[in-house]
């Protein structure tokens, strides 16, 4: 009974949002025009906001309070969130993109962007906006697709077991890779196994439903993950499709060979912990039968932001800038870099990483280990996690980005190469107004 009635609702709702192709889950920014969602949170009820989101232009409100509903432009269903995930599983049925679906534990949303630029030489390509890449970002991102996508590309976050096959149950993708696997959210998966494990779940979803796979060659941990049997397989980073490091300083400069062909590909990227993500593009260019010279066009246009891999000139500074993620398999990769780059005065700026649970302290100290046997000077280390493992070291040691500014003179900061890295939620960002 309840499963009818939750059909004739998405099915209502389906009919609304086929008129009004758009939604909302933030009156703050709410789109005239659109389908509004009160969300619930931890700490709100989106379903309180409803009457502003229709004062603001939304065609209908679907709330989980019977109280706030008012008239017919109020939808009451059971659960807001469930009933945006069936809402976007619906038109997932209903639209013909083809959809590539990339998670990993570094490096998804570059190689999203990549693909992006490459697919989009081609194709009329729709991808994950930003980060939105969990169980509310992927059914938005799906919703924000037309019956003129051709091909979608998804980016799938989790922190958890069990989240990334909930999301290929929403999206169903038809192609899918993993870029890494390495020790992110330590916290939700308990261990390297748990991370492997969940990554996985995509493989399992594709390797299920007989769908093809994206697979670096060159990586055993994700190798592990297909079953012995499994044909359906495009691999990259071999002897077919591979690149080759002409330059690193700053940018990565690459000779790429896709068969018997080679091209040159000056990328606006930083650091070389980025090849394989611009190969895993290359690979999906490559197999939609993109020319060499477009994807060569699409990865020099590419222009990083959003704090990922991106070299700031403040004209006192240059700042490598990649504060957006950090965990403990991409700090050291990010350090080793910047010790390679040449030229001025190098300080390195660290924050913190998040969600490694007990893994925390062994993991910070693992990098403070690292700072000292590479023997960099001019070391500050920002965050709690920092402070409790710093102990007897000589590194500077702040436990916010605020007590940094407070207490470093930043005029000091003149004519240097720095390397600003860490978890997203130290706001590291805020360091470029004073650098």
């Amino acid at each position: 009974m309840y499963e009818q009635r939750d059909m004739n609702i998405i099915k209502q709702l389906y009919q609304i949002f086929s008129n009004h192709p758009l939604v909302s889950v933030d009156t703050r920014n709410i789109l005239p025009g659109s389908v509004f969602f009160g969300l619930r949170g931890p700490n709100f009820n989106g379903s309180e906001f409803a009457g502003e989101a229709l004062e603001k232009g939304a065609v209908c409100a679907v709330i989980d309070d019977s109280e706030k509903s008012r008239n017919d432009r109020f939808i009451r269903v059971k659960d807001t969130l469930a009933t945006l995930q069936k809402l976007a599983r619906y038109h997932r049925s209903v639209i013909p993109a083809r959809l590539f679906a990339i998670t990993g534990s570094n490096g998804k949303t570059t190689t999203k962007e990549l693909c992006h630029n490459i697919l989009g030489q081609k194709f009329r390509v729709v991808s994950t906006v930003g980060n939105l890449n969990n169980h509310i970002g992927v059914p938005l991102t799906l919703l924000s697709m037309t019956k003129d996508t051709e091909i979608g590309i998804i980016e799938m976050g989790a922190s958890h077991p069990g989240e990334i096959a909930a999301l290929c149950e929403i999206a169903r993708p038809d192609y899918g890779l993993i870029t890494n696997i390495g020790k992110a959210h330590l916290e939700g998966f308990g261990s390297i196994d748990g991370v492997r494990k969940t990554k996985g779940e995509l493989f399992v979803y594709l390797m299920k439903n007989q769908k093809t796979i994206f697979v670096n060659d060159n990586d055993p941990q994700v190798k592990l993950l297909l079953s012995g049997e499994y044909r359906n397989c495009v691999f990259y980073n071999n002897a077919y499709l591979n690149g080759t490091l002409v330059s690193s300083d700053p940018f990565l400069i690459l000779n790429i060979r896709v068969d018997n062909d080679e091209f040159i590909s000056k990328t606006r990227l930083v650091g070389k912990y980025n090849i394989e993500n611009i190969l895993a593009a290359v690979a999906a260019g490559n197999y939609f039968s993109v020319s060499n010279e477009k994807i060569r066009q699409a990865i020099e246009d590419y222009q990083p932001d959003n704090y990922r891999s991106q070299l700031i000139d403040s004209g006192r500074n240059k700042i490598v800038m990649d504060a957006y993620n950090a965990n403990p398999s991409s700090i050291i990769p990010a350090i080793e870099n910047f010790l390679e780059m040449e030229g001025r005065k190098k300080i390195f700026i660290i924050g913190q990483m998040l969600e490694l649970g007990d893994f925390s302290l062994a993991e910070h100290q693992k990098i403070i280990d690292y700072l000292t046997a590479r023997q960099c000077e001019n070391v500050f280390l920002i965050g709690d996690s920092f402070l409790e493992a710093v102990k007897g070291q000589h590194f500077r040691c702040y436990r916010t980005v605020e007590d940094f500014m407070k207490e470093t003179d930043s005029s000091a900061f003149q004519s240097n190469l720095i390397l600003i890295k860490g978890s997203r939620g130290n706001r590291l960002e805020k360091l470029l107004s004073v650098l």
